[in-house]
């Protein structure tokens, strides 16, 4: 089997590919400790084009705890293609996507978190989102799980006994304690369901329009955000015709910026179309920044603006506070307010600080480890609470405890499906296949 090309940005030093994992092909190399490189293969000297590092990782000691070689060469992707080409010409064959990561978990490696965690790092964007996935890589997740599950086993094996061993007088439990105990699984469970609203923010980012009529400082504060000139700034109005974007990081949180044509009647046709992908790009976004110019009164197109987005979660963002005018009156809004200056910098980290607010994205959770990111995972957690609600009606109901067994039942099949202890195929092969190829 032989894994995907590792390469790095450009023409490095070193690249990596990640070999068979074919014991066989391996029999004539069983020194891991050789230091000396030794000539290999049919080709003289002549026809060398490269030399190459090669490591071999004795089972168990590899990511997939199979026997593994990698073989590093010089960075060249013509030289890496060569090398994948020999290797095919020679029985290996293209690994499917995810099958490293797979055998790592079929093997026992890891765990199913641990195993999505892996897509997790490698989709990364920013270094908050990086770390949070190496915590799921190290098993934060799981060990959060750990002890709620092991509560509902317990729970489930007095229910058991009670009911296979009435007769040798093992004590059935009462109601009461039935309640409680699943409580006692129930809260941290609702707890970590919870945390998905800050999860989802980290793993999937939030996408910000900037928007306001013509000449407000829109493009200049979107510079500044994004820290570089990505979007034209001239004093005439209208100079924005289409969506600029750019990505940032904000508090580790991925935030996709989209700078707007200015709102206003459209002067000619092109000016319409920027307007109308305007109005577009407010209706896709998690978040809208209205800005206004405090440097003049405020206009009936402020005010149209504000009732439109009067259901969205906005911040007002008066912009220009270097050199505000006397005759500026905020709207009437009840929406959170910030003054900048996008020209001097002034007022930025406090917008920053807000946009944070508004998302969630100073909640508790940061501190926190173990939350959830993944949507599947968050389904699941609430499979098992339901089953947990459904058992709290069968107790109150006063049902046979046969009948409770079955909701609890039902409460732990999903959490072992998060960890991977009870999955399917299709499932499993639905995950891995949204690996890149060959990790």
């Amino acid at each position: 089997m032989l894994g995907e090309l590792i390469e790095p940005c450009g023409r490095g030093r070193l690249a990596r590919e990640e070999a068979a994992s074919d014991p066989e092909a391996l029999a004539t190399e069983k020194n891991p400790r050789a230091s000396r490189p030794r000539p290999h293969g049919p080709h003289s000297h002549e026809q060398r084009i490269d030399e190459v590092v090669v490591t071999y990782f004795a089972k168990p000691h590899s990511y997939t705890t199979d026997d593994v070689v990698e073989i590093s060469a010089h960075g060249s992707p013509v030289v890496l293609r060569h090398l994948v080409e020999l290797a095919l010409a020679r029985g290996a064959r293209l690994a499917e996507p995810g099958e490293f990561t797979m055998r790592a978990f079929l093997n026992g490696r890891i765990d199913l978190t641990q195993a999505e965690a892996v897509r997790d790092l490698i989709e990364s964007q920013t270094l908050y989102q990086a770390k949070v996935a190496a915590q799921q890589l190290d098993g934060s997740l799981s060990r959060r799980l750990q002890p709620i599950k092991q509560k509902l086993v317990e729970l489930i094996a007095l229910l058991e006994a009670g009911i296979d061993f009435a007769e040798d007088d093992v004590s059935v439990l009462p109601a009461e304690q039935i309640l409680d105990q699943i409580s006692a699984v129930r809260t941290p469970l609702q707890q970590l369901s919870s945390s998905f609203a800050y999860g989802k923010l980290v793993h999937e980012g939030l996408t910000l329009a900037i928007v306001g009529r013509p000449n407000v400082g829109k493009s200049s504060l979107f510079n500044r955000l994004v820290e570089s000139d990505r979007a034209i700034v001239t004093a005439t109005p209208g100079t924005t015709r289409d969506l600029v974007t750019e990505t940032v990081a904000l508090g580790g949180i991925p935030v996709k910026l989209v700078d707007t044509a200015g709102i206003r009647r459209a002067l000619d046709e092109a000016e319409g179309i920027g307007i109308r992908k305007s109005r577009e790009a407010l209706a896709d976004a998690d978040l809208v920044l209205v800005v206004l110019d405090s440097s003049e009164p405020a206009e009936d197109e402020d005010n149209r603006l504000l009732a439109l987005v009067a259901q969205r979660t906005t911040i007002l963002v008066e912009n220009k506070a270097d050199k505000i005018s006397s005759q500026f009156q905020v709207p009437s809004s009840q929406l959170p307010r910030v003054q900048v200056s996008a020209l001097t910098g002034e007022g930025i980290s406090e917008l920053r600080a807000e946009i944070l607010r508004q998302v969630g994205g100073e909640l508790e959770g940061k501190g926190e480890t173990g939350f959830l990111t993944n949507t599947r995972h968050e389904g699941l957690v609430r499979d098992s609470v339901a089953g947990l609600d459904a058992g709290v009606v069968a107790v109150y109901g006063k049902v046979p405890h046969e009948m409770v067994l079955l909701d609890l039942y039902n409460a732990l099949r999903p959490l072992d499906e998060i960890t991977g202890a009870t999955t399917n195929d299709d499932i499993l092969n639905l995950i891995f296949s949204r690996f890149c190829i060959g990790k």
